[in-house]
């Protein structure tokens, strides 16, 4: 017996998560009823993306068991932005998966291309099968830099709105998922402790990420006297300067990990100033995916690779 059509959608949904933007899921959902028309059962696999689990992904056959699956670290995958999804091909039952590159695989990224999406199997440099994205024309560089396309669906010539939460988010469940409230909060804490004058849009681009290292290099010279000169650059003076921060620590530059962590998808238990077992948790999982000692202490190491 086949499986149903609406086992695929559902499998699908599930797959590609809640961050997914909303043009991309309405158009592999398209993708999948219209293979399924001629015959081809489709399943997406994957969809959006938090920077936690992008890094963990990045981690396999580098610091964790498994092969490289990923080239892509946090913030450099589309998936991480909700404008990628990936598919297989499954057998007419809907339990065994089939990655052969086949006819019907490449008859399902001519109909997906056919409704807007860009096909990693036409990429020059590694061809990734699987993989379907559409950027609205923006590089990478213009997503990580906080820029995001207005995508209109060819299934209805529509722009679909975003749907807002009806329910309140606690700040733990925005700060593990890295969203945009919580880094409006970061960054309109920003421009008030250190007199400064970001976006308060809600993106942690490179602006965020050097207004963190102002407020950084502004209280090392606060609390230690360091004389660093607050420019958001990570040269070696600031370096040199770094202090190490443990469980147990309160104050500004804790909130400041904390801050780093929320903007790399890390949940760090509240943004709250104190270094508790949620924030060394986040700490160990960010050493850990970056390859680095696994010891929970945000060092010279952690925070130059937090800063880098």
């Amino acid at each position: 017996m086949a499986v149903s059509l609406q086992t695929l959608i559902d499998r699908s949904i599930r797959n590609m998560g809640s961050g997914i933007h909303p043009v991309v899921k309405e158009t592999a959902i398209e993708v999948i009823k219209r293979s399924y028309k001629e015959g081809i059962y489709v399943q997406m696999t994957s969809g959006y993306r938090s920077f936690a689990e992008q890094n963990k992904l990045y981690a396999k056959g580098r610091t964790a068991p498994g092969e490289i699956v990923t080239n892509a670290r946090a913030g450099q995958s589309n998936h991480n932005y909700g404008l990628a999804v990936d598919y297989v091909l499954l057998s007419s039952d809907g339990k065994t998966t089939i990655w052969t590159v086949n006819t019907n695989w490449k008859r399902v990224a001519q109909i997906a291309k056919a409704l807007g999406f860009a096909w990693g199997g036409d990429w020059n440099s590694f061809k990734d099968y699987p993989h379907l994205e559409m950027t609205g024309g923006l590089s990478l560089s213009q997503l990580q830099a906080g820029k995001r396309p207005v995508l209109v669906s060819k299934v209805n010539n529509k722009t679909p709105a975003v749907p807002k939460s009806t329910k309140k988010q606690s700040s733990k469940k925005s700060s593990s998922s890295g969203g945009r409230a919580i880094v409006r909060t970061i960054q309109s804490t920003l421009n008030k402790r250190y007199k400064l004058n970001i976006k308060v849009d809600g993106y942690q681009g490179p602006e965020t990420y050097k207004a963190l290292l102002k407020g950084f290099q502004t209280e090392l010279n606060k609390q230690f006297h360091a004389g660093l000169v607050v420019d958001g650059e990570w040269g070696p003076k600031t370096r040199a300067a770094v202090v190490n921060v443990r469980k147990g620590a309160k104050g500004s530059i804790t909130w400041i990990l904390q801050a780093l962590l929320i903007c790399k998808g890390y949940d760090v238990n509240g943004l709250d100033s104190i270094f508790g077992h949620g924030l060394e948790k986040a700490v160990r999982a960010f050493q850990k995916a970056n390859g680095l000692a696994v010891d929970g202490v945000a060092g010279r190491v952690t925070w130059t690779r937090l800063f880098a």
